[in-house]
Parts: C-alpha cells; sequence; structure tokens
C-alpha cells in the first residue's frame, strides 16, 4: 500500500498513510500509525468508506508487529465510525476521551468488544508502546469538548487531530506557509470553538521538541513552518469570539 514515511530509525517508524478516499464527497482524512518495537498504535483510522483499505494497509505495513492501540482524538465520524471493525478484527485496545466513550457505542460497539473502549481522563496521559511512553496531550476545545493530541518524544511528531488541517485535498508537506494559510483560515475560525483555548494549548506544547506537526487533515508542518503554525495560532481568533454576535432569536 502506498505511505509515506515521516521517520524511521532502529524499531521505529512513523508511517502517514495514501488518502484513501479521494475524490469522493467524504472530507479528506489522514490515517497515521507508529510502530515500535514490534508494537504499533494506528491514530483516528476513519469511518466505514475506508475501513477495509486503511485495515488491509496498517496489516500490511506492520509486518510482524501487532496492532496494540487504536487512538481516537475525539468523537467525530471521521475518526470513530469504523471503530467496532477494528475491536472486532484485532487485539488492540481503543482510547477516546472521557466524554465519548457511551457515545461511541451509537456507531455500533458489540457487546464482545465494548470494555476494550476505554476513557482518557481530561489531563491526559502516557501510553507505553513497546516500551516507548507516548504522551497523550489535552486539546479540549480544539475542536471537540473533549480533545486529545498525541506526542511521540522519539520522532517528535506532534499528531494535532483537526488542529492544523488545511482543505486543499493535499496530504504532503507544506512548502511555503504563507501561501497554506487561505487553505486552513476559514476552517480554524469556525471549527476551533475558542481562541482561550487555542492559546492555552499554544503555552502547553512550545515546551515539547517538536520536528513535525501532524494533522489529521490535509497537509503536515516540518522545520520552520512548526514555529510559522504555532505563532500564527497563537495570533489567530477564533469560535465563540467571532460568533457571539450572531446569537439572536431568527426574527
Amino acid at each position: 500500500m502506498p505511505h509515506t514515511t515521516l521517520f524511521e530509525s532502529g524499531g521505529h517508524r512513523n508511517i502517514l498513510f495514501d488518502d484513501f478516499a479521494a475524490g469522493g464527497h467524504a472530507v479528506q482524512a489522514n490515517q497515521h500509525l507508529i510502530v515500535h518495537n514490534g508494537a504499533g498504535m494506528i491514530l483516528d483510522p476513519g469511518g466505514h468508506k475506508v475501513y477495509s483499505k486503511v485495515l488491509a494497509a496498517t496489516f500490511q505495513t506492520l509486518g510482524g508487529a501487532k496492532l496494540k492501540y487504536i487512538f481516537l482524538s475525539h468523537q467525530d465520524p471521521d475518526i470513530v465510525a469504523a471503530t467496532n471493525g477494528w475491536l472486532m478484527t484485532t487485539d488492540a485496545t481503543a482510547y477516546v476521551s472521557a466524554l465519548w466513550t457511551r457515545f461511541v457505542p451509537h456507531f455500533g460497539l458489540d457487546s464482545l468488544v465494548e470494555k476494550r473502549l476505554l476513557p482518557i481522563p481530561d489531563e491526559g496521559m502516557k501510553l507505553d508502546l513497546g516500551g516507548q511512553d507516548l504522551l497523550i496531550v489535552p486539546a479540549h476545545y480544539l475542536h471537540s469538548s473533549g480533545n486529545f493530541h498525541v506526542y511521540d518524544p522519539i520522532s517528535k511528531i506532534l499528531y494535532t487531530g483537526d488542529l492544523g488541517a488545511s482543505i486543499n485535498g493535499k496530504n504532503t508537506e507544506v512548502a511555503d506557509f504563507d501561501a497554506h494559510i487561505p487553505a486552513m483560515e476559514g476552517f480554524h475560525k469556525r471549527y476551533m470553538a475558542s481562541t482561550r483555548a487555542l492559546r492555552a494549548w499554544v503555552r502547553s506544547v512550545r515546551g515539547l521538541d517538536i520536528s513535525i506537526i501532524a494533522p489529521q487533515h490535509g497537509q503536515y508542518f516540518t522545520g520552520a513552518n512548526v514555529k510559522r503554525f504555532l505563532d500564527w495560532c497563537d495570533s489567530l481568533e477564533c469560535g465563540i469570539e467571532l460568533l457571539e454576535p450572531i446569537y439572536k432569536i431568527p426574527s
């Protein structure tokens, strides 16, 4: 299966799969796989439309490794809709915000696997992947009220879900940050719920050593564009701060 290797060293790999929904009406979405010492984690694996393709690509790319975790950054269908299939066909454990563990089953979670959908506490946590801790970082209200990102300290990749998303139909590296802004500005102003939440997130992640910021939609940021993106977020007004004037009863 075609994919992009974002990082590889020793027994550690970070894989970005090709866009399996290309050309359809559904929103473009990226699927990422982290493998360390024979254990794997799939991030935001998607809905039913891409399930069989992503599952096949994951097994092929894992090789002799075993899928240990399914990470769900929040509750949207392009992330969680096929969770039952993943849990039924693997022995992996799925993690999602504690806010959503009773909502994800509405997508059709079999009673045989529902106990393998586990909650992430609001403050985040660590997950041991093959002897290496991955950090599950709070990103609440960006855009979901229960939202998390994943930081991999070996590859120094921060996986940011919908934050950083762009709508230009590409899932390659951003070359020109200024030219890229129009592809993400409208989305962030409308979908990110709060300027205050965005500022809080920037403060929390600036202390991480980040080589790549990899969103769930669109292109990813490397090199100097990592700081450019953080600075852009730090100056952006979004969400309720922009929409409050339209809170009126329709006449």
